[in-house]
């Protein structure tokens, strides 16, 4: 056990000794350290949760345990590892403990370090698990953090590229049209070339590790055709009962299982429809979206390319960057005459913002349907609050006694953010 905490002591050394590009976040990491609450840090793998809580923990002496290492679980002795900590890091202030939802019963062991006094930072990758064992042992005890893959904003930083200077204008629409087609997974923006072959591995490692082994599921084939299908028909309305008949699955009680499996490794998100009536708005379709665009690119089997569900995609997790969350405060609507809104958020009851997400709008017939959507909406919604977002247009309409923003995603997600 000493080696392996030795072991890892080197590695965290090593990390820090790397340069990162800083997140873009509404967090200050001075004011979480100073809470005494545990820092709960979520979110898929490999976006860089790890290096966002060692950047917030740079320049402070802080215990180190990663629990992706198989030798330190397999070893695993509470109290020679808490003796062997107080050796290797004498006098730490704080405990970082990477990956923590692979250690069995791990919530407990929280607790116990936070009853004695133990400034943590955790990390994890399993969403449901992570929230509902949070919410029953350590309920009031803890923020939670949620991170996501680097935004489009994050991504141009780091690129180096500014949309205030004219001769970066083209630079930056280039950069800003390969982000909607490859994502925003960290080691992919270094290297776009390896972007199919990394984002697919990484695919089938969540579907593995995150989902099949963790609940223990036998066939494995038909959650593999599931996830597949589910990525293949990114932001289209799916129902459970459709998906185990197209897919011949073993029940719709299973596909139902699966489904909320393939959502705790902040895989697939499903968005329900917006209704004041929750019966009905439980009954209809939920719409499905991946945690990235770059999967889509990566594993998903497509026939052709979808500019404008790429972009969806996009925004959608760009609003659940911003804090919304599906089936709280963000759905999406179907009027009465069956026109579809992409995007209804809410604050507290009232409804806050409409928002239609259309890459090209240069078809006058795409234009119409678009606008008359959003105007439909509005009155049936008592919503004013009218958005379009674009692949390169920015425009004011006024359209049916209403006027909507038509904004350019690089508006919609400025390098500020």
């Amino acid at each position: 056990m000493k080696t392996t905490i030795f072991n890892q002591r080197a590695e965290r050394d090593e990390l820090m000794g790397h340069s990162y590009q800083q997140r873009h976040t509404r967090y200050d990491a001075d004011s979480l350290l100073c809470n005494p609450l545990i820092k709960l840090i979520t979110g898929p793998r490999r976006v860089g949760k790890s290096v966002f809580a060692l950047l917030m923990l740079q320049g402070k002496n802080f215990a180190y345990l990663n629990f992706d290492d198989s030798e330190l679980l397999e070893k695993w002795n509470e109290d020679l590892v808490m003796a062997t900590l107080d050796e290797v890091y004498p006098g730490y202030e704080y405990m970082l403990l990477d990956e923590i939802q692979n250690l069995p019963e791990w919530d407990l062991w929280v607790s116990k370090l936070y009853r004695r006094g133990k400034n943590l930072v955790i990390t994890g990758s399993n969403a449901r698990m992570l929230s509902s064992e949070m919410a029953t042992v350590l309920t009031g005890r803890y923020l939670q953090i949620e991170m996501l893959p680097f935004s489009l904003g994050e991504t141009l930083c780091w690129r180096n590229a500014g949309s205030d200077r004219e001769e970066e204008a083209a630079r930056t629409e280039a950069l800003t049209d390969d982000y909607m087609r490859n994502g925003g997974y960290p080691e992919t923006i270094r290297s776009r070339s390896i972007t199919r072959n990394y984002l697919s591995t990484l695919f089938d490692s969540i579907l593995l590790k995150d989902v099949a082994r963790r609940h223990k599921v036998r066939n494995t084939s038909d959650l593999y055709n599931l996830a597949s299908y589910l990525l293949s028909d990114f932001c289209n309305p799916v129902s459970v009962n459709d998906l185990a008949g197209d897919l011949g699955l073993s029940s719709v009680a299973t596909t139902k299982k699966f489904c909320g499996y393939l959502s705790e490794p902040y895989l697939f998100f499903y968005l329900p429809r917006f209704n004041n009536k929750l019966k009905l708005m439980a009954k209809a379709p939920k719409k499905v979206y991946v945690v990235d665009n770059g999967f889509v690119q990566g594993a998903a089997f497509n026939l052709s390319e979808n500019l404008g569900r790429l972009l969806e995609n996009q925004i959608f997790v760009e609003l659940m960057r911003r804090g919304y969350t599906p089936g709280k405060t963000l759905f999406y609507y179907r009027t009465r005459n069956d026109r579809e809104i992409d995007f209804v958020t809410r604050n507290g009851v009232k409804v806050e913002q409409l928002v239609q997400v259309c890459y090209d709008m240069s078809s006058p017939k795409t234009r119409k349907r678009e606008l008359d959507a959003l105007a439909e909406a509005a009155g049936e919604l008592r919503c004013d609050n009218l958005v379009i977002v674009t692949g390169s247009h920015d425009e004011t309409i006024e359209w049916r006694g209403r006027t909507i923003s038509a904004v350019s995603v690089g508006r919609y997600c400025p390098i500020d953010r």
